[in-house]
Formats: C-alpha cells, sequence, structure tokens
C-alpha cells in the first residue's frame, strides 16, 4: 500500500499537469506550443540543466559511468529496434527514430525529480543531454538522410550541459544572485515541459492505433530491459540504475512527430505512437518505478 501511494505521488503530477494542457486546447483556448517550446529549449531546460549539474552532490565519476552506461544502452535500443523494424517490414524512416528515442524532457526530468529528488534530476540530465546528441545525429540522419553535428554545438541544452559539468568537476558555483536567478528560470520548465506535451497529444490526429499500440509495448520492454542491462553492467548506484531506466521507457517524443513531418517521413503512423506511447505511459510508468524504487 505505502509503495502504491508512493508511485501515486509521483506520477500523479506528471499527468495532472499534462491533462491540463489537453484540457486547456478541448476548450478552444490559444496556445503556442512553438514559442513556448523555444522558451523552454533555449532558456529555461538550459538553466535547469546548468543548475542542477553545478548543485549536484554526486561524483563526477559517476556521472561520467551513466553517460557511458546511457550511450551503451542506446545502442542496444537501436540494434533490437532495429531488427524489429527490419522484421515486421516497417519503413525505417518513418518507425525507426521514434521506437528509439523517448520524451526524456518532458517526462523524464519531471519523473526523475519527483521520484529521487535533486539527485535524480541531475542524473537524468545527463541521461536527456546523452539522447540530445544522438538524437540531433543518428536520429536526423535515420529520418532525414543526413545527420547535423551543426544543430549540436548550437543547441543551449548541449551548452548547458559542458558548462555544468565544468562547474561540478571544478567545484566551482555562481554568485547567489546568479544561481536564484538561473533556477528561478529553471523552476518554469517542467511545468511548461508538461502542460505542452497535453497540448501537444490533443492536437495530434492519429491512425493505425492497433499497430501503434502493439509496437509501444514492444518499445517500453526493449527500452527497459535495455536500461536495467546497462545499469548491471556497469554497476550503476541504484538511484543512477532507476533514473536510466525510467529514462529509456518513456514514450515516443512528440518532437518525433514534427522530425517526420519536416523530412518527409509519414507523420500519421509517429502521431499514432506518440499517443498510444503516452497512454501506455500512464501504466507502464508507474510500474517501473515500482520496480526500481
Amino acid at each position: 500500500m505505502n509503495l502504491a501511494l508512493t508511485v501515486l505521488n509521483i506520477t500523479a503530477p506528471v499527468f495532472l499537469l499534462a491533462a491540463v494542457g489537453y484540457i486547456w486546447v478541448k476548450f478552444g483556448f490559444e496556445y503556442r506550443v512553438e514559442f513556448v517550446t523555444r522558451m523552454a529549449m533555449t532558456l529555461s531546460v538550459p538553466c535547469l540543466i546548468f543548475a542542477a549539474l553545478m548543485q549536484i552532490e554526486v561524483e563526477p565519476q559517476a556521472l561520467a559511468a551513466l553517460s557511458v552506461a546511457s550511450f551503451v544502452a542506446y545502442c542496444i535500443v537501436m540494434l533490437a529496434c532495429f531488427a524489429l523494424v527490419k522484421l515486421a517490414k516497417l519503413n525505417a524512416q518513418t518507425f525507426l527514430a521514434p521506437l528509439i528515442f523517448g520524451n526524456t524532457g518532458n517526462l523524464g526530468l519531471p519523473l526523475a525529480l519527483f521520484a529521487f529528488g535533486e539527485i535524480g534530476l541531475g542524473y537524468a540530465v545527463v541521461v536527456f543531454a546523452v539522447m540530445a546528441i544522438l538524437s540531433f545525429t543518428i536520429g536526423i540522419w535515420i529520418v532525414a538522410g543526413a545527420g547535423s553535428f551543426k544543430r549540436v554545438v548550437q543547441e543551449p541544452l548541449v551548452g548547458a550541459t559542458l558548462l555544468g559539468a565544468l562547474f561540478l568537476w571544478q567545484g566551482w558555483e555562481t554568485p547567489q544572485f546568479l544561481t536564484n536567478t538561473i533556477e528561478l528560470i529553471g523552476q518554469m520548465a517542467i511545468p511548461m515541459m508538461l502542460i505542452t506535451l497535453g497540448v501537444a497529444v490533443a492536437r495530434l490526429e492519429t491512425k493505425a492505433m492497433g499497430q501503434a499500440v502493439v509496437l509501444s509495448v514492444i518499445k517500453v520492454v526493449i527500452c527497459g530491459a535495455a536500461g536495467w542491462g546497462a545499469a548491471t553492467w556497469f554497476a550503476l548506484d541504484p538511484i543512477a540504475a532507476g533514473v536510466l531506466i525510467v529514462q529509456l521507457a518513456t514514450p515516443v517524443a512528440v518532437t518525433s512527430y514534427l522530425l517526420a513531418e519536416k523530412y518527409g517521413a509519414d507523420p500519421q503512423p509517429v502521431a499514432g505512437l506518440v499517443v498510444a506511447s503516452t497512454l501506455l505511459s500512464v501504466l507502464a510508468l508507474p510500474l517501473i518505478l515500482a520496480f526500481v524504487i
């Protein structure tokens, strides 16, 4: 009973905030996703990442081990999803990237914070950064046929990660007034991303939901197993292991749908994956959290 209540306390705020965005759109109120997303990804999320890394009380070696474990886990997921796409005779340009990369930002960061506290958020930032770098290179290459190392360098969240890692390594801290400002800006990120997720899901038009549900279940199994395997292989501490598993098991991100539209893949099956996997996560993520807590 106590475990169920703990998991409910962790997951309920996440899904309730997403529901706020969903209901907001259904009532016909205006919500400019492009503006909010740009503010989140260029300002509030980088501030959240920098502050989390600068203040985390974890040895740099532990973060380095998690970085390597995250990379290995994503490699395992890539190979498994590639095999799945080939066996099911699906279009790799459309299905492969969404199956590999989950919503580690909008859902993963809040879940890590609520489940494991500030240390969990710091760990989640590392996994998020690894995913972002792979997504902007290999992920775009899968969808468009060409990766974008230039975009990786230009992304504020990558710069914030490197700068935060430098401050952590050197033991530096910004002046208190600046730290307070950065933290205040970063605090916008989590509610803003969750509400935007709900808005985006509400606006998606979905088709072929049966296939999307089956693929979503398989994705959760593959990603959860890869996270557990990598965490065990690198002997991560319990919090780091839990964060890695949860981050990998997050549902398909809305950005996968946007990339499919931008680069000529079929966006409708991806929209179905986003909705199906997000709805499935209402059941799957609490079960995973119960396993890792």
